[in-house]
């Protein structure tokens, strides 16, 4: 969703909610409230890259007549603005609050065919007004931006930290018995009919993403806190009742446009260069020589793939940090292209066996993008031609 755009609806709520807030300020009547539904709106994935992971919303609807029915998301964003992509892979990405007419929400979520459920909550009138008092406040300008981070600080958490903040009394959860998935394991499902990006994610998350989750780290998907809203209820003064009050479907699931992407997968093209990494092994271990142009090809992969990682030490993003992928694939192919392809005798073949090596026992601690195995194994048969041919040439 475009940033101007919702801004400048959410002005005009903001205005109209602001002036009935000043007026109920006067008068601390809540009854008013009685009229007021407040919901958690969980959206399904659509085909487009940012929305694989689902989305989440906050709705205030006023049942009167003229009343405001807004949609409050905290997924606002401009991809148009400058360096938008390399900011958002160094986690210095800036979101924003935005509110705008719920129809126009139903109706983007109709156009792409995703599902959207509504969870009405259970809250007092006080409970309401202090959260509507909160989402207004949160929607001026200078409140409204936020730094997002995928995992820990994104749209759906952050709609369920104003909840919780705003509800009288201790809400407490109902844990799944048994289900500690893994962030990967998480963002594999929501990405298994997307292999591309579920390989560009893998090349970037590092060990950390491989640890066991917590309810609360789940929380993060917008379909995980659906899930935990259903099952949570407010203890106060002794007694409980349940944090959703009615679910319901607002818009039902329509038929999808999916676009077809790069035809073949990550794993298919793995195995196409493994093939062709072979056949050359083999070529060139008879003709006793090695082929610089397939050398060079394979030195400039790698290097491009570990300047991006080593980049990614210098992310704000916790799970991409530390990542083991960077044993093997690191800038020092790209130090040592120029000598290779120059036909040089070089250390290089040596270290790559090591680094290699070092690769493959960091495969037990975290999982790896399908296909660089093949990658590795095309760097390692390399090695084990130079360092064969310079042992027999001594």
């Amino acid at each position: 969703m475009k940033t101007i755009t919702s801004v400048l609806r959410g002005g005009l709520l903001l205005l109209a909610m602001t002036c009935q807030n000043t007026a109920m300020a006067q008068d601390y009547n809540l009854p008013p409230m009685d009229s007021v539904e407040i919901s958690l709106l969980t959206c399904q994935p659509h085909d487009e890259v940012y929305s694989l992971y689902g989305h989440t919303a906050i709705r205030y609807h006023e049942l009167i007549k003229g009343g405001i029915d807004a949609a409050f998301n905290y997924g606002v964003f401009n991809y148009n603005a400058p360096f938008f992509a390399i900011r958002f892979v160094f986690g210095l990405t800036d979101y924003e609050l935005g509110a705008y007419p719920t129809q126009l929400f139903e109706r983007e979520y109709r156009h792409f065919g995703s599902m959207v459920t509504e969870q009405v909550l259970n809250l007092t009138n006080e409970e309401k007004y202090n959260l509507r008092m909160a989402l207004v406040e949160n929607l001026k300008p200078a409140n409204c931006v936020y730094r997002y981070n995928y995992f820990y600080n994104n749209c759906t958490t952050k709609a369920r930290d104003i909840i919780e903040r705003h509800v009288n009394g201790k809400l407490e959860y109902t844990g799944r018995e048994a289900y500690t998935p893994t962030y990967r394991e998480m963002v594999h499902h929501m990405t298994r009919n997307n292999p591309w990006s579920r390989f560009g994610n893998d090349l970037l998350l590092g060990i950390q993403a491989d640890s066991k989750t917590t309810m609360r780290q789940q929380e993060f998907l917008p379909d995980n806190l659906l899930y935990d809203f259903d099952h949570a209820q407010i203890y106060t003064n002794g007694q409980y009742r349940p944090l959703v009050k009615e679910r319901r479907i607002m818009v039902p699931a329509g038929v999808q446009m999916v676009h077809n992407g790069f035809p073949l997968t990550p794993s298919q093209c793995g195995i196409i260069l493994l093939v062709v990494g072979l056949v050359l092994f083999v070529i060139q271990w008879r003709m006793h020589r090695a082929f610089i142009l397939w050398e060079g090809l394979l030195l400039l992969t790698s290097g491009i793939i570990g300047f991006m990682l080593f980049l990614m030490l210098f992310s704000q993003h916790p799970t991409v940090q530390l990542n083991l992928q960077i044993l093997l694939f690191n800038p020092l192919h790209l130090v040592y292209l120029w000598p290779v392809i120059k036909g040089r005798q070089t250390r290089y073949w040596m270290i790559c066996a090591v680094m290699v090596a070092l690769f493959l026992i960091g495969s037990l601690f975290q999982s790896y993008a399908e296909g660089l195995y093949t990658l590795a194994l095309c760097l390692l048969l390399q090695s084990i031609l130079h360092l064969f041919t310079r042992k027999t040439n001594e």
